[in-house]
């Protein structure tokens, strides 16, 4: 593969988005056969690689940085590391396999996927890598700059080995990694009460009593495999053989259970119910209850979730917590709620947080004794939050 001198300007949106679209269907084995200028110029400008024989590389791990910055358990960036087969074992999927894995996170028909979500994935893809060439390169001598070797701790190598030159790429991926859970205590709510804020997956939150977990309104939980908060909490409650088979599905049964109890099975309850189930295996981490908040109404390949179902599930959560309250030695105190309807829910996550806060506030006023935590999965969202 012959390759033109890279310009030292970096490229524009509309060459990269041209290129991203042009290995969405080869993949990524074809960066070696093909040169693709504008993502070779953007993993040299992002000190991925020095642009010679090392570029198909450097621009795997350049993608692979840009996926991480679209979220790696949000539906974008998890819908693009399926596109590209950026994911495990995945490298060397035929396309059409691709496509049916990226169109599964949204719930939707690969054709669908097609028309309508794959080109905002592709597009927010080029724009992650825009973001990430904004950003100043890494002083000389410092960890991640080019010529030093990563640390304990550095992130996987990308899955197209390291380079002939060596050091630049992996010394980059090194910052690939997932930052750590972050924990921010005393966040206002009102002048008189506040919350605890977290940025974590909320199924590694530990010892705060009470799980909120947003469902939609036929209480349908989601694949233990998709990147939702429901998904999470089913696969951390349910109970494992010693083979780490699931033997359990502990979430998903007692809400069949509660269903059939009142009559529904099949049919949708009112928006802003609120249905408790036990913990299961999240137990030894110190959750007493799970509660399954019905917040979004399915809509097609989509779904609605309107403001004032947050704040009556909010109240609901609250009714059921002290009515629960004393039921338990020492009785139940803390609550945790993510941000309701902002995953696939559809809600901005700043519209899920300032109802969310009202709610919580009213509620305070009531009874001030409970501990209250909201989690978020990024720090850009938690500062968003902050800021409110």
């Amino acid at each position: 593969m012959s390759q033109e001198p890279f310009a030292s300007n970096s490229p524009t949106y509309d060459q990269l988005l041209e290129e991203l679209k042009g290995i969405r269907r080869p993949g990524l084995p074809d960066l070696r056969r093909t040169d693709r200028p504008a993502l070779r110029a953007a993993a040299v400008a992002g000190g991925f690689c020095d642009g010679s024989d090392d570029a198909p590389a450097g621009i795997e791990a350049l993608l692979r940085e840009a996926v991480r910055r679209l979220g790696e358990r949000d539906l974008l960036g998890q819908a693009a590391a399926h596109t590209f087969g950026l994911l495990p074992d995945r490298r060397g999927a035929p396309a059409h396999d691709r496509r049916k894995m990226a169109a599964a996170v949204y719930g939707v028909t690969p054709e669908r996927f097609r028309k309508q979500q794959e080109p905002q994935v592709i597009q927010q893809l080029a724009e992650a890598v825009l973001t990430i060439l904004r950003e100043p390169p890494p002083l000389p001598g410092k960890p991640g700059s080019a010529g030093q070797s990563p640390g304990p701790g550095a992130g996987p190598q990308p899955s197209g080995g390291p380079s002939a030159t060596g050091q630049s790429t992996i010394a980059r991926s090194s910052r690939v990694g997932q930052e750590p859970p972050l924990r921010v205590d005393s966040v206002p709510v009102d002048a008189r009460s506040t919350f605890t804020l977290h940025v974590s997956p909320i199924e590694l939150l530990r010892d705060i009593e009470v799980l909120v977990s947003s469902e939609n309104v036929y209480l349908e939980m989601s694949k233990t495999f998709r990147p939702t908060v429901s998904g999470a909490l089913r696969l951390a409650a349910a109970v494992r053989d010693p083979a780490g088979e699931i033997v359990d599905d502990v979430l998903a049964r007692e809400l069949a259970g509660w269903l059939r109890a009142h009559g529904r099975p099949g049919l949708p309850i009112r928006p802003g119910t609120v249905v408790p189930t036990a913990p299961g295996a999240l137990t030894a981490r110190g959750v007493r209850r799970i509660y399954h908040a019905a917040v979004a109404t399915p809509r097609d390949d989509t779904y609605e979730v309107r403001p004032e179902s947050i704040a009556r599930a909010v109240s609901a959560c609250f009714a059921l917590a002290r009515a629960e309250r004393d039921r338990y030695e020492p009785a139940l105190s803390s609550i945790c709620f993510p941000l309701l309807g902002a995953g696939r829910g559809g809600l901005a996550p700043a519209v899920s947080a300032t109802w969310l806060r009202w709610a919580i506030r009213d509620e305070l006023a009531r009874d001030s004794r409970w501990r209250v935590h909201l989690v978020v999965r990024s720090r850009e969202i938690a500062e968003a939050v902050g800021a409110l």
